[in-house]
């Protein structure tokens, strides 16, 4: 019994020894001496326990990483890549073409409900072509996770420019709104064979006139499902079109039988140039449909995103919804206007 009360005497005497050390370290004017004397109040003090550092977990449902590339740059697919709500960007190229030229103008446009319209002998093959193309993400993480509802505007005019005769009139303008969902997919999903990633889902609800009367009036709604793919500089985008019918006075029944169902886009920018190739068809034929060519190239190399010189060449059917039935082959030169 005596060498315990000893024994805890003699540790309540060490405690008390050291809290009289640190009042006494903490009275000693001399930096360098109070250190010391803290030193030797403390030099037994138990170690402080140390416990591991665990990792933030991410949120639940928070979208997976997205690897960085430039089609998850340009829809946003990323949580690194969001702008905020209701920030205006291009969509389709803005461009200016004062030299556009098609081998066979559409002199009397026609469909079968419509018949042919008045003839114009005096429409010139030589035109001038512009495009103008803006979109804006109006709600973001919508329903899935990173999912993002865009609206979108594309108006595509062709100008008599060149035809003075008859005041220079607009031959035909295309006004296409557009509703676009797109769903981003994430990385280990996406990953496919030969070096492709999946990178994203489209749903899009599109309307299409050219906003004319009878006899040239030209509409059609649609839905549509695309798959966004990418490889390096690469980027393919698949389409699929299903046509809404309307119940009365369908300007133009056949449009898809003519333009087709389905549509492949292919991206491609090696250095500088950019070049990109469209298809359209009908899916199960090669018939009818179209193929175009475009392809930018800066105007100062010093500046590869300011203007940039730019050509298209198109073929086949449904330059326009005016000329959907017409078959025609068009060279385009000029300008892409702006890129953001």
């Amino acid at each position: 019994m005596k060498c315990g009360i000893c024994i805890a005497l003699t540790m309540l005497a060490g405690t008390v020894v050291a809290d009289e050390s640190g009042v006494t370290c903490s009275g000693e004017p001399d930096a360098k001496l109070r250190l010391a004397c803290y030193d030797r109040a403390f030099a037994n003090a138990p170690a402080t326990l140390t416990l591991p550092v665990v990792p933030p977990t991410a949120p639940t449902g928070e979208l997976a990483a997205i690897e960085p590339s430039a089609m998850a740059t340009e829809w946003e697919l990323g949580t690194s890549d969001k702008r905020r709500d209701f920030t205006i960007r291009t969509y389709h190229p803005n461009f200016l073409l004062p030299l556009h030229y098609t081998n066979r103008i559409n002199r009397a446009p026609s469909s079968p409900t419509q018949g042919p319209a008045e003839r114009h002998d005096d429409y010139r093959q030589a035109e001038v072509k512009l495009q103008i193309s803006l979109r804006a993400k109006v709600v973001e993480d919508l329903l899935l996770p990173g999912a993002d509802l865009w609206v979108a505007y594309t108006q595509r005019s062709l100008w008599q420019l060149w035809d003075s005769q008859d005041s220079a009139p607009f031959r035909s303008t295309d006004y296409q709104p557009e509703l676009i969902y797109v769903v981003p997919v994430p990385e280990q999903i996406g990953r496919l064979p030969f070096g492709w990633n999946w990178r994203m889902v489209q749903l899009g609800a599109v309307h299409q006139s050219n906003g004319q009367s009878e006899p040239l009036s030209r509409s059609w709604n649609r839905m549509y499902l695309g798959l966004g793919l990418e490889k390096g500089n690469l980027g393919l985008m698949l389409r699929v079109n299903q046509r809404l019918r309307v119940q009365n006075n369908d300007d133009n029944p056949d449009l898809v039988d003519y333009i087709g169902r389905g549509e492949l886009a292919m991206n491609w920018a090696p250095g500088a140039s950019t070049v990109g190739l469209t298809w359209r068809s009908q899916l199960n034929s090669t018939k009818r449909g179209s193929l175009q060519l475009d392809w930018t190239y800066p105007v100062f190399a010093s500046q590869p995103t300011g203007l940039r010189w730019y050509l298209q060449v198109f073929s086949g059917y449904g330059a326009t919804m005016l000329d959907y039935n017409h078959r025609q082959t068009t060279v385009g030169v000029g300008l892409s206007l702006f890129q953001f």
